[in-house]
């Protein structure tokens, strides 16, 4: 009967071990390839750039701080890493990269295609983020 128990038990036991380590297993933010393509429609004037920076402080430094390194007070409250835009590993990703991740989000970044509905507003956006390079 112990041998019953036992086998019955394991899988939950193994289940909630894996399922506490989730956050810190996550995997590659897959993009698809016509995004990874898409060339940025908007001038990284200093128009754009301004109006972008108060975008950022509406939306994004809460979670990505005040110069993008993830370190914003709520970025202690999520599940998963807030990302730091100043590592070479982001700045290297491509512009339509960083706009589909900022259009449809995952996990605790939340989808910004309703908060900032203009496609254009989310593409200047992207330019902002290049600023905060190393």
């Amino acid at each position: 009967m112990k041998n019953n128990n036992l086998a019955l038990w394991l899988p939950v036991v193994v289940a909630c071990f894996a399922l506490s380590f989730a956050p810190f297993m996550q995997t590659a933010w897959e993009v698809p390839a016509k995004y990874k393509k898409m060339e940025n429609p908007t001038k990284a004037d200093k128009e754009n750039i301004s109006i972008a920076k108060g975008l950022y402080e509406k939306h994004c430094k809460s979670c990505h701080g005040k110069v993008g390194l993830g370190d914003g007070p709520k970025a202690k409250e999520l599940d998963t890493p807030s990302g730091d835009f100043s590592k070479a590993k982001f700045q290297s990703q491509s512009d339509g990269e960083l706009f589909y991740k900022t259009t449809f989000g995952r996990d605790d970044m939340p989808a910004y295609e309703k908060k900032i509905s203009s496609d254009e507003d989310r593409w200047i956006l992207v330019h902002y983020l290049r600023t905060f390079k190393q």
